[in-house]
């Protein structure tokens, strides 16, 4: 079963609106995670078990912050349909620290990588796959990337179970996430998209299916800060 997008999810579209929002990316998603999302970056990249040897391909990878902080890694690739996103990952891996893992930053689109067959031996994708319009093709060519027993992690907005939790979260999320990001960003609708975007992502449950169905082996959906991120965790299955 194909993941089918229940909102607007236009390659143009979404990577004019991250154009238009590129400057103050950076400090909204601290600003309205509460400087979490960087634990959760750290997170998904100690699930890897980095040896140092590794090339590690970052899809959706905006300005660049997942490359930058796998600093392990013999080499990594960052890929965004959004140039200006790009341009600014591209200062800040200028302004970076001598002796930091090389990284490389392609325009392009992460439902055709433009990688070899069985290339790659750690793919992460963070809080991107939900605003890719065809997801099921981008997980295929995850795992057609990936070398034998490769390993991936994708973080991605998911619901506190807890009832309490769930109900002040989703009024944050829905209800002044969206004002804070349109007064910041000066963009009406892109934090608007987040909320919707996130509403029709399917549960995690659904998703490890997907994952599996993808060619994905040992998968598993961790529940990150009492369920408001999910971290998947899998490998390519062997032949």
């Amino acid at each position: 079963m194909l993941i089918t997008p229940a909102v607007d999810k236009d390659p143009a579209r979404i990577a004019g609106m991250f154009d238009a929002i590129a400057r103050r990316y950076d400090f909204l998603n601290h600003l309205l995670s509460l400087g979490l999302d960087r634990s959760w970056r750290r997170q998904a990249i100690r699930s890897l078990q980095i040896a140092g040897h590794e090339t590690l391909l970052d899809l959706c990878t905006g300005t660049a912050d997942v490359p930058l902080a796998a600093t392990r890694v013999r080499r990594a690739v960052g890929i965004d349909f959004s140039l200006e996103m790009l341009r600014i990952g591209q200062r800040k891996i200028d302004a970076g620290v001598r002796g930091r893992a090389p990284v490389y930053l392609l325009q392009g689109d992460v439902t055709a990588i433009p990688c070899a067959d069985a290339s790659i031996d750690l793919v992460t994708i963070a809080f991107g796959i939900r605003n890719v319009q065809e997801p099921s093709r981008t997980l295929r060519e995850m795992a057609r990337v990936l070398k034998p027993d490769g390993r991936l992690a994708i973080l991605e907005f998911g619901e506190p179970r807890l009832p309490l939790l769930r109900g002040a979260y989703l009024w944050y999320f829905r209800s002044v996430l969206p004002r804070i990001g349109a007064l910041v960003s000066r963009h009406e609708s892109a934090y608007s998209y987040l909320p919707a975007s996130v509403g029709t992502f399917p549960t995690p449950s659904v998703f490890v299916d997907h994952l599996r169905a993808a060619g994905f082996a040992e998968v598993e959906a961790d529940p990150l800060t009492l369920g408001i991120v999910y971290l998947y965790r899998a490998r390519k299955a062997l032949a």
